[in-house]
């Protein structure tokens, strides 16, 4: 079975069961009977995983409009299946996952559906581990989703549900602490940096208060949740890229921050944008997070560290690990597919291009939190502006297209790939999820590509890199016409 499912209802909302949850539309594929079927599956799951007919589950919200109404229907369900819930509240992924750990909790339940709009909310899952789980935990989920499975409990085995309102202090003190082996504290707050931050109504607002006036920061926080007649409306498009902060620019572009800050509602990715305003790219968010960690390294432990990043991360992070004498290893794209390995290799840091950055000092899990404090660290250690950072770090053009096919080509389509490229001097060609292939660009420098099938619909996903827009634009048109 995959773990990626797209199902319909009779009005055509879409229901996304994946690694990453489920998600649908509130009132129309996201109805009570889903989000109890999701939750007692889930459950039985996380029973079953721990071998504990009482499991502890901590339970969180990302703080949009529907969450309260989803929230009743999660821990009713996991009070029914004879869970010990721990209620959070609004809450991060980030700090959620903190919170499995201080509690030692089976799992968690995160209401969320992250970037995606007002109308949508979902369940992602995080394991005992903190983390999200991977491609064959979730299909074991999915699977039982499919099957109606549930664990209910007798009315006598009933735990009442508990409330820990403790869960963002705990999160940002163990930033603190971790932020403290970069740089002393005291460095970030001799500096008294001006920080502006767009929360965008969701959970990441409290932590990223708390963390800012820990720092000495003098904060500005908009959209934060705190007027009541707005709490939980996004008032923006909920996906912190460029477009969506033009507000924020336009606040940060007048001189009065040295930096800014966009959190997307559950807070697992952050995007930058510099003391003038200008919004430097998610992409940025990794290179700057790993610069800041390897800068506070010894030699010795900097050549001996490997980062991680997935294959659809730009090599800017490749080319700061290189400064240092470490190298950086690639994965599958999908946020469980990174944290695996992270342990494996014992990776310092690692992420992916969208903002997201895993600190595994803090939680193995994206932390915008975590992102923040190492941004504002590498800030304080260097003495440079966002923009002087930005400036030291190679410049690269990205571009991400798809490309249609017809169903059961995919595999014909890699090969192809791999064919097109095989001949080309110095090629260096991934197949760990689709294809990527690295390659000299012709002017000096590097330029890469990876094409991988989606998982949910006919198509192909096409991302470039290379030092100038017309490169990357020039290995999509190869690849497009070798597909013909």
């Amino acid at each position: 079975m995959s773990t990626a499912q797209q199902s319909t209802t009779q009005d055509k909302a879409p229901l996304m069961l994946s690694v990453s949850g489920l998600r649908g539309v509130v009132g129309a594929s996201l109805t009570p009977e889903v989000v109890v079927r999701y939750v007692c599956a889930a459950a039985a799951w996380m029973a079953s995983e721990a071998n504990k007919a009482a499991p502890t589950v901590i339970v969180a919200r990302d703080g949009r409009a529907s969450g309260a109404m989803v929230r009743e229907l999660v821990i009713g369900a996991l009070v029914a299946s004879g869970c010990e819930v721990i209620d959070l509240g609004i809450a991060t992924t980030p700090t959620t996952g903190v919170m499995v750990l201080e509690h030692g909790a089976q799992g968690a339940i995160i209401i969320t559906a992250s970037h995606n709009p007002q109308q949508w909310n979902g369940l992602k899952l995080l394991t005992a581990q903190g983390h999200a789980p991977g491609a064959q935990e979730a299909a074991q989920v999915i699977e039982a989703f499919h099957a109606g499975e549930a664990r209910l409990a007798a009315h006598d085995r009933l735990i009442e549900s508990d409330y820990d309102d403790a869960a963002d202090l705990t999160h940002v003190d163990r930033v603190l602490e971790a932020v403290a082996e970069v740089v002393p504290l005291d460095a970030i707050r001799h500096r008294k940096f001006r920080v502006l931050v767009d929360s965008v109504n969701a959970s990441g607002a409290v932590p990223a208060r708390m963390l800012l006036e820990s720092l000495g920061c003098e904060e500005t926080l908009i959209n934060d949740n705190s007027d009541p007649a707005q709490a939980g409306i996004f008032p923006h498009a909920p996906e912190p890229t460029a477009e969506h902060l033009k507000d924020l620019a336009s606040r940060a572009a007048a001189g009065a921050f040295d930096v800014a800050f966009a959190q997307d509602p559950d807070a697992d990715r952050l995007a930058i944008l510099d003391e003038r305003g200008a919004y430097i790219g998610e992409e940025y968010t990794l290179a700057l997070g790993a610069w800041a960690v390897l800068e506070s390294m010894s030699d010795a432990e900097r050549t001996r560290s490997v980062l991680a990043a997935n294959l659809s991360t730009s090599r800017m992070i490749d080319d700061v690990a290189g400064w240092y004498g470490a190298r950086v290893e690639r994965t599958a794209v999908g946020e469980a597919n990174l944290v695996e390995r992270m342990f494996a290799i014992e990776s310092p840091i690692g992420g992916e291009g969208n903002g997201g950055v895993v600190w595994p000092r803090v939680v193995p899990i994206r932390d915008s939190v975590s992102a923040m404090a190492l941004t504002l660290a590498l800030m304080a250690r260097t003495g440079e502006s966002v923009s002087q950072l930005v400036a030291r770090i190679p410049r690269y053009a990205m571009i991400k297209e798809k490309l249609e096919i017809k169903p059961g080509m995919a595999d014909r389509a890699l090969q192809a790939t791999r064919e097109l490229f095989a001949g080309e001097a110095g090629a260096r060609v991934t197949d760990t999820d689709g294809v990527r292939v690295d390659l000299a660009a012709p002017d000096g420098g590097q330029q890469w590509i990876h094409v991988r099938a989606s998982n949910t619909e006919p198509i192909l996903r096409l991302i470039a890199e290379a030092p100038t827009r017309e490169l990357a634009q020039g290995l999509i048109e190869r690849v497009r016409v070798a597909l013909g």
